[in-house]
């Protein structure tokens, strides 16, 4: 899998991965979290190609303070052939590069299999509760 940085000629192809991987829901309208992306740390958007598909994607993040980990996504029909880790692999290292102790992600609690692919990664329960508050309405 070749891996590279988020090109514009990739917003729908990343879109409909995501709505395939069951990332996309109402209150983020996937156009409006790219075009947010591409003015803050474009560098750390990436995307995975197989052949010249677009395979998989991920995006991070960092304030200065954690990094974050969004919209990982992996074709289904490309999972368990390590596309995930090494798209995690690559984001880390960016950060890391940034400077960044420490990296921060959100899972849903009834989903169990991604919970049991970032733990064999390293990625453990903080035992925190995430809270949100939406500033901006996409929908």
């Amino acid at each position: 899998m070749n891996i590279r940085p988020f090109q514009e000629k990739d917003r729908l192809p990343v879109i409909d991965l995501w709505k395939e991987a069951g990332l996309v829901v109402p209150q983020n309208d996937p156009g409006k979290d790219i075009d947010r992306k591409m003015k803050v740390d474009p560098d750390l958007f990436l995307v995975g190609e197989i052949d010249g598909e677009l395979v998989a994607t991920v995006m991070g993040g960092y304030e200065g303070h954690r990094g974050w980990i969004n919209y990982l996504a992996v074709k289904p029909c490309h999972h368990r052939k390590g596309y995930g880790r090494l798209l995690m692999e690559s984001v880390e290292r960016l950060l890391k590069r940034k400077g960044c102790p420490k990296i921060n992600l959100q899972v849903r609690a009834t989903n169990s299999g991604v919970i049991e692919f970032y733990s064999a990664m390293g990625y453990g329960n903080d035992n925190v509760v995430g809270l949100g508050k939406r500033l901006m309405h996409d929908s």
